[in-house]
């Protein structure tokens, strides 16, 4: 990955990825809000792809994030709680082995920052909450590691 930032005054950056460009404006949105919206966007793309792959569609889909952060500098990340709401055709167990899935084992950002931010999930799908406010595990450190999900299959393995 290369990512380059060019200065364009006023606070605002011209961001240069390698498919793209984009205008990051600090006046409007700061850098830990960007930051938030990647670790989001992150997470909430993976529940649509996994979904898709296994033919179901997602819909009516949002995913909101609650941080707190520490109130001394450097101000880092205390908690997430990330929000999933959507609908779908599959069954809940499907849909929230999706999210632990993504929180768990495929997310870059989450799995960046998990160990050292508190991360929890609520889920409502279907209009039912099927998870509230559950934490995931945080990582050990090592790759031997196996973290059960609760369904009978290992995540993080």
């Amino acid at each position: 990955m290369d990512i380059t930032l060019d200065y364009r005054g006023d606070k605002t950056f011209e961001v240069h990825t390698l498919n793209d460009s984009f205008v990051l404006d600090c006046k409007r949105i700061t850098p830990v809000e960007y930051f938030v919206s990647g670790l989001l966007g992150c997470t909430g793309i993976d529940l649509v792809m996994m979904a898709q792959k296994d033919g179901f569609e997602v819909r009516h889909y949002t995913v909101r994030g609650e941080v707190e952060r520490k109130t001394t500098p450097p101000m880092k990340l205390a908690s997430v709680h990330i929000v999933y709401r959507f609908d779908g055709d599959c069954e809940p167990i499907k849909a929230k082995r999706y999210i632990l899935a993504s929180l768990e084992s495929y997310c870059t950002t989450v799995n960046s920052v998990r160990d050292s931010v508190n991360v929890y999930y609520t889920i409502e799908y279907n209009g039912e909450k099927i998870a509230e406010r559950e934490a995931i595990l945080s990582g050990q450190g090592s790759s031997e590691v196996v973290l059960e999900d609760g369904f009978g299959a290992a995540c993080g393995s």
